[in-house]
């Protein structure tokens, strides 16, 4: 997850009949209260030191932070202390990773300035080839300040940071996304990654799409993440209208591929 600015929207494509598919890997999160993200599905990234943000928490795996809460939901809970913040951020690294399909997860976020929850996914590859290079795929990206809009974006080497490939959509009205819960999701092929909100379709990026003598990186396995950041240069810091602890829950994480 990094900053993504506006850099190229690119518009969506006719949205076709889904072919069939069959169910790769998922989590329902249907266990006791108070237990912690699967662990042969899930671990952390810890610590803090922005995070190549200027983010504000730290990333534990505290009970308090990251649960179960019974009710078929996975909790990841911000809080503020007296020392700072503290929050969670979970992946799949070294326990799944997929390359083509539909990722999606049903997710209700928070709201109040200086949230950043994200849905997203990074090249296996990061441990050897460094990021941008290993490619990111931000499925959902919210900011505070903007309650009604998710942004969706794809990083690369010589299209990351503030000028990764991102679009944007948002519900009718502008209803705030936070009042209740919305799929989020990629469509990912060989040669594009298709954006939805509550399955419409927003944006599609392609191999055209890239800025000139850069490449197409989405062509390895990738894994999944979850995390609710605080602060940071996009969303900024919070303020005295900002309410803790703030909690982004997500219903379920579902990877579908084609059925064979």
């Amino acid at each position: 997850m990094r900053i993504a600015f506006l850099a190229l929207f690119v518009a969506a494509l006719p949205l076709l009949a889904a072919p069939p598919r069959k169910l790769l890997w998922s989590d329902e999160f249907n266990g006791p209260r108070n237990t912690q993200p699967d662990p042969s599905k899930w671990t952390y990234d810890l610590g803090a030191g922005g995070w190549g943000n200027g983010e504000r928490e730290t990333y534990t795996k505290s009970p308090e932070n990251v649960f179960e809460d019974g009710h078929g939901h996975l909790v990841i809970r911000a809080i503020k202390t007296d020392s700072g913040f503290t929050s969670a951020r979970i992946k799949t690294q070294a326990k799944f990773a997929v390359k083509y399909g539909r990722i999606e997860a049903r997710i209700r976020i928070p709201r109040g300035q200086g949230m950043w929850p994200a849905f997203w996914m990074l090249g296996d590859n990061i441990p050897a080839g460094g990021w941008p290079s290993s490619g990111e795929i931000d499925i959902m990206e919210n900011i505070g300040r903007e309650p009604s809009i998710v942004h969706g974006t794809v990083h690369g080497p010589g299209y990351s940071g503030a000028h990764g490939i991102s679009a944007q959509d948002s519900l009718p009205n502008r209803k705030p996304l936070s009042d209740r819960f919305h799929t989020y999701a990629v469509e990912w092929s060989p040669d594009s990654i298709q954006f939805f909100l509550d399955g419409h379709s927003y944006a599609t990026v392609t191999p055209a799409s890239l800025p000139k003598g850069t490449v197409w990186v989405y062509d390895r396995p990738f894994f999944l993440l979850l995390n609710l950041a605080i602060g940071g240069g996009w969303p900024g810091n919070p303020d005295a209208t900002t309410r803790f602890p703030q909690e982004m829950l997500v219903d379920w994480v579902r990877v579908w591929q084609p059925a064979q």
